[in-house]
Protein backbone atom coordinates (compact mmCIF):
# COMPACT_ATOMS: atom_id res chain seq x y z
CA UNK A 1 0.00 0.00 0.00
CA UNK A 2 1.65 3.57 -1.20
CA UNK A 3 2.03 6.54 1.32
CA UNK A 4 -1.03 8.09 -0.51
CA UNK A 5 -3.18 5.02 -0.16
CA UNK A 6 -2.62 4.62 3.64
CA UNK A 7 -3.32 8.54 4.60
CA UNK A 8 -6.76 8.17 2.47
CA UNK A 9 -7.40 5.33 4.40
CA UNK A 10 -6.92 6.93 7.60
CA UNK A 11 -8.81 9.75 6.80
CA UNK A 12 -12.05 7.60 5.18
CA UNK A 13 -11.51 8.75 1.63
CA UNK A 14 -11.20 5.19 0.16
CA UNK A 15 -14.12 4.12 -1.51
CA UNK A 16 -15.22 1.17 0.19
CA UNK A 17 -14.60 -2.29 -1.05
CA UNK A 18 -17.92 -3.71 -2.91
CA UNK A 19 -19.29 -6.53 -1.28
CA UNK A 20 -21.20 -8.82 -4.06
CA UNK A 21 -23.54 -10.55 -1.31
CA UNK A 22 -24.44 -7.06 0.45
CA UNK A 23 -28.33 -6.07 0.00
CA UNK A 24 -28.81 -2.36 0.90
CA UNK A 25 -31.95 -2.10 3.30
CA UNK A 26 -33.78 -0.10 0.52
CA UNK A 27 -32.84 -3.39 -1.56
CA UNK A 28 -34.35 -5.77 1.29
CA UNK A 29 -37.38 -3.17 2.13
CA UNK A 30 -38.18 -2.17 -1.12
CA UNK A 31 -41.83 -1.28 -2.44
CA UNK A 32 -43.62 -4.19 -3.25
CA UNK A 33 -42.39 -5.88 0.42
CA UNK A 34 -43.27 -3.03 2.25
CA UNK A 35 -46.64 -2.75 0.25
CA UNK A 36 -47.61 -6.47 1.04
CA UNK A 37 -46.92 -6.56 4.48
CA UNK A 38 -47.82 -3.43 5.71
CA UNK A 39 -49.14 0.11 4.59
CA UNK A 40 -46.09 2.23 3.46
CA UNK A 41 -44.14 2.21 0.06
CA UNK A 42 -40.59 2.58 1.12
CA UNK A 43 -38.59 1.94 4.39
CA UNK A 44 -38.02 5.34 5.12
CA UNK A 45 -41.85 6.05 5.42
CA UNK A 46 -41.81 3.23 7.93
CA UNK A 47 -39.12 4.46 9.66
CA UNK A 48 -39.85 8.30 9.63
CA UNK A 49 -43.66 7.30 11.22
CA UNK A 50 -42.16 5.32 13.99
CA UNK A 51 -39.75 8.00 14.42
CA UNK A 52 -36.81 5.90 13.99
CA UNK A 53 -33.64 7.14 11.83
CA UNK A 54 -31.28 4.65 9.93
CA UNK A 55 -29.81 4.67 6.65
CA UNK A 56 -27.41 1.69 7.21
CA UNK A 57 -27.24 -1.81 8.47
CA UNK A 58 -24.96 -0.80 11.29
CA UNK A 59 -28.02 2.15 12.39
CA UNK A 60 -30.49 -0.15 12.08
CA UNK A 61 -28.37 -2.61 14.73
CA UNK A 62 -28.48 0.23 16.82
CA UNK A 63 -32.52 0.61 16.77
CA UNK A 64 -32.93 -2.77 17.16
CA UNK A 65 -34.99 -3.78 20.70
CA UNK A 66 -38.22 -3.74 22.36
CA UNK A 67 -39.88 -1.02 21.02
CA UNK A 68 -38.78 -1.62 17.72
CA UNK A 69 -40.34 -4.76 17.86
CA UNK A 70 -43.48 -3.22 19.06
CA UNK A 71 -43.41 -0.66 16.45
CA UNK A 72 -43.04 -3.46 13.73
CA UNK A 73 -45.55 -5.95 15.04
CA UNK A 74 -48.23 -2.76 15.37
CA UNK A 75 -47.45 -1.68 11.58
CA UNK A 76 -46.43 -4.56 9.64
CA UNK A 77 -47.77 -8.38 9.68
CA UNK A 78 -44.27 -9.22 11.25
CA UNK A 79 -43.43 -10.00 15.31
CA UNK A 80 -40.78 -8.88 15.07
CA UNK A 81 -37.79 -7.25 13.38
CA UNK A 82 -36.39 -10.89 13.21
CA UNK A 83 -39.00 -12.18 11.43
CA UNK A 84 -39.53 -9.30 9.30
CA UNK A 85 -35.76 -8.89 8.06
CA UNK A 86 -35.70 -13.04 7.72
CA UNK A 87 -38.53 -12.57 5.36
CA UNK A 88 -37.08 -10.04 3.13
CA UNK A 89 -34.09 -11.54 3.01
CA UNK A 90 -35.95 -15.02 1.43
CA UNK A 91 -38.03 -12.12 -0.63
CA UNK A 92 -34.85 -10.40 -1.92
CA UNK A 93 -33.22 -14.20 -3.11
CA UNK A 94 -36.27 -15.83 -4.60
CA UNK A 95 -36.54 -12.48 -6.45
CA UNK A 96 -32.61 -12.77 -7.53
CA UNK A 97 -32.87 -16.48 -8.43
CA UNK A 98 -36.03 -15.30 -10.95
CA UNK A 99 -34.03 -12.67 -12.69
CA UNK A 100 -30.87 -14.59 -13.09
Amino acid sequence: MSMEDLLKELKGENAPQEDPNFVSLEQLFNEKFLRGHSSFASFEEFLTKGNFQARTHEEIKNIEGELFDRYIARETDFRDWKQMLEAAKKEHEASKGKTS
